[in-house]
């Protein structure tokens, strides 16, 4: 792609407020027994293990707000505002969301940011973006934090682009193992295709006006 390397220097945020505490999380250990739940601003223990596995694209969004300079809301005040604009809608237990088009106009209103969703969003644009830059939301499957060669699925799980390479994008990834993918994780160019669903939202510091 003959990119320069591009690193953003993004503060980092699981989507459990305990990060060191993901490995137990994935493999089934519930939310409510994060120690550090109350940071997340939630009411009970309940309502924190509810959203928290839920909560990728907010740590994301929570990650770019620090990076800009913007007070980082806690996580379960923040899910609330995405709910009430339409990003999460809540049926019983089921949650539809992370929903691009409402999220992406929520970021531009309540903190003015650019905010684009995306649906068709070739490799070769999150370098430019990421280049330029931007941050990018993308939608990949969750075995991107082990790399897996064999990936059920693409997409589902919500991780933040902060810089690219030639050969690499760098990945703060929610649910990222930590000392391993959590903070700049690389990902190959070469290999981004089988986890990568072809979609995600464009953040940048500022609204942009075009013509």
């Amino acid at each position: 792609m003959n990119r320069l390397p591009v690193t953003h220097q993004v503060p980092y945020y699981a989507q459990w407020e305990s990060a060191a505490l993901v490995p137990q999380f994935i493999s089934g250990t519930s939310a409510a027994d994060d120690p550090l739940w109350q940071k997340s601003g939630a009411d009970t223990r309940e309502e924190y293990a509810f959203w928290a596995p839920r909560m990728c694209g907010v740590a994301c969004l929570r990650m770019a707000l620090d990076f800009w300079g913007h007070t980082v809301p806690p996580s379960v005040p923040l899910l609330r505002e995405a709910v009430e604009a339409g990003a999460y809608v809540r049926h019983g237990d089921q949650v539809q969301g992370l929903i691009y088009a409402p999220f992406a106009a929520f970021a531009g209103r309540r903190w003015g940011l650019h905010a684009q969703a995306v649906p068709d969003l070739a490799p070769e644009r999150i370098a430019d973006e990421v280049g330029a830059g931007r941050l990018v939301l993308l939608s990949v499957h969750k075995s991107i934090r082990t790399l897996d060669p064999d990936p059920p699925q693409r997409g589902g799980h919500l991780v933040l682009a902060v810089g690219v390479s030639d050969t690499d994008v760098l990945l703060h990834n929610p649910s990222g193992l930590p000392g391993r993918s959590q903070q700049f994780a690389p990902v190959p160019w070469a290999h981004l295709g089988r986890y990568y669903a072809g979609r995600g939202v464009i953040l940048g510091q500022h609204k942009e006006i075009t013509a």
